[in-house]
């Protein structure tokens, strides 16, 4: 079994605004529970009221041809028709 070598640091990829944590820094951190409650906020978007569930489904190419032909957004474009058709259509 070989092991392996630790790499000298490289002085030109040294990030001096961001330095490499010492045990101090670990010791004296927050964990994200301990922060006040503003501050805990998820990134990124928020959820939508409405979210789209990922399924797999089967239609006949000529459709998703036509729909696809239809450039960025077709799928949405493809929903809408799906929704219009259930909104004029009883079941």
């Amino acid at each position: 079994m070989t092991s392996l070598a630790i790499k000298p640091k490289d002085p030109e990829k040294t990030d001096f605004e961001n330095p490499e944590w010492t045990e101090d820094m670990f010791a004296n951190a927050t964990r994200l529970q301990g922060l006040p409650t503003s501050l805990q906020t998820k990134l990124g978007n928020p959820p939508k009221a409405k979210p789209k569930q990922a399924i797999t489904v089967r239609y006949d190419s000529d459709i998703i041809d036509r729909f696809r032909a239809t450039g960025k957004g077709w799928q949405t474009r493809m929903n809408d028709a799906l929704r219009e058709y259930l909104d004029t259509h009883a079941f």
